[in-house]
């Protein structure tokens, strides 16, 4: 026991004597940078600013934290064999009952933000998990180097940089709008509802992107390896007809509009383009390493979080949908974004197609997403917000077949207040169903609804 007072009061002294540091790197100011607070709602891209001094290496901490109480409640009483399915003493008893969940409070996440200011123009982010849903452990999200100008003289590349940004490490890439508006982990400050998208765009890759902006104009043209970490890995599998064994970069282009065209009224609208055409593991939509905000819903009794088999990592991504596209995608979609005083209309449309490795042919599904905010109050601090989102798709055949393809709707009520720009208490109520899955699907006339409340710090 004395011991571990000894440790704690080590701990102590060390926390104290970061906090001058803390709050020296806080002051710091970082060039082209989203801000961590309320500042940073409904900014997409970072912003460009080519002409701020650099006055010496600049070091910035910052942090994102979360904590849930979750109400929901689910059901499947179309699904066969819903009424049994187990898991004990490592043993999973098939069956499609689902998990028994109560009101609780579930587990606070934590996201630390570095950001250091190298040169003039020139950034690099790393940003960490320290708590998530889906990994007990401390993860680092990844890291980049950000060009807004270049470290030589040269009036050519002067020019050109002045409306050029080059960023380059192990990034979330930038495919369509919707992620920048997603619950990252801890950092939630800039979205007003609980969740993303059902299908949830999302991915880390290890890659290049040059982004290009002026006169409101925007394209971004990016080049990745198509996978969420370094792999040197054969793609040798037996479970691969198509024998190609090449392992494919990914590409991305976007290109579109944003301008504040008069004083009331901002409009943007975006097309993006992310394809792989042999991918050793994709996970575009299946990349998020923090966890969804909708805890074991429509999830299986017989898989267990805690469990050593793997039947912890689906439990992560609760209420989402993943096509499993990991082999071959091609996938496009179209934002629309418009704010004119306190209302903010956000509209999502995408296509996507691809398979596995297992599979020969491809297969297609469609997300349609709106949502509508209205912001109140004399400095926009109160929200209301309206969403619906659906999904429908062509699942792959495996023990079970699918003849047509299923659909997912999501309905989603929330509201919020600003306590200050670093604190927002927010809560939601979410109907979500599945239809036309097959009676042994687990999900056959599944349902969730209820209701989750959130308080965030982000700074």
């Amino acid at each position: 026991m004395k011991q571990l007072f000894k440790k704690a009061n080590g701990l102590v002294l060390l926390f104290a004597g970061f906090l001058p540091v803390f709050a020296i790197a806080q002051q710091a100011a970082i060039s082209n940078f989203r801000a961590y607070d309320k500042n940073g709602i409904n900014v997409f891209e970072d912003p460009k600013d080519s002409v701020s001094s650099f006055n010496g290496l600049k070091l910035r901490f910052g942090a994102g934290f979360t904590q849930q109480f979750q109400n929901l409640k689910h059901t499947n009483d179309g699904a066969l064999n819903n009424t049994i399915g187990s898991f004990a003493n490592g043993v999973s008893t098939p069956g499609n009952r689902l998990k028994v969940i109560t009101p609780g409070f579930q587990t606070a996440q934590a996201n630390l933000f570095m950001d250091v200011q190298l040169a003039d123009g020139i950034k690099l982010n790393i940003t960490s998990y320290l708590s998530t849903k889906h990994h007990n452990e401390t993860w680092v999200k990844g890291g980049y180097i950000q060009f807004d100008k270049l470290p030589f003289k040269c009036d050519i590349l002067s020019n050109i940089m002045k409306f050029t940004t080059i960023k380059v490490g192990h990034f979330e890439v930038d495919y369509g709008d919707a992620h920048f508006r997603r619950s990252d982990g801890g950092q939630a400050l800039y979205n007003p509802f609980m969740e993303g998208n059902i299908m949830d765009e999302f991915a880390t890759e290890i890659g290049t992107e040059i982004y290009l902006k002026k006169d409101g104009w925007f394209a971004v043209g990016g080049i990745t390896t198509g996978m969420i970490k370094g792999n040197v890995d054969s793609m040798y599998k037996a479970a691969n007809p198509d024998n190609d064994l090449q392992k494919s970069p990914s590409i991305l282009l976007k290109a579109g509009f944003d301008k504040q065209v008069s004083k009331d009224l901002r409009l943007r609208l975006s097309a993006s383009y992310y394809g792989n055409q042999s991918s050793g593991s994709n996970t575009l939509f299946g990349g998020d390493r923090s966890g969804s905000n909708y805890q074991y819903v429509m999830e299986l009794n017989s898989a267990n979080p805690s469990s050593a088999t793997g039947a912890g990592t689906p439990l992560a991504f609760s209420g989402r949908f993943n096509p499993g596209f990991s082999k071959k995608l091609n996938a496009f979609m179209l934002n629309g974004f418009l704010k004119t005083g306190g209302l903010e209309l956000f509209g999502t449309y995408e296509t996507a197609s691809g398979r596995t490795s297992k599979e020969t042919a491809t297969r297609g599904v469609k997300q349609y997403a709106v949502d509508g905010v209205y912001r109140f109050g004399k400095t926009e601090d109160l929200f209301l917000g309206l969403r619906y989102n659906t999904v429908s798709a062509r699942l792959a055949d495996g023990v079970i077949t699918y003849t047509s393809d299923v659909t997912i709707n999501r309905f989603a009520v929330a509201g919020g207040w600003f306590m200050t720009k670093n604190i927002l208490m927010k809560a939601e109520y979410v109907i979500q169903k599945y239809n036309d899955f097959p009676a042994a699907d687990y999900r056959s006339t599944g349902k969730f609804n209820g209701y989750v409340i959130e308080a965030v710090v982000g700074f």
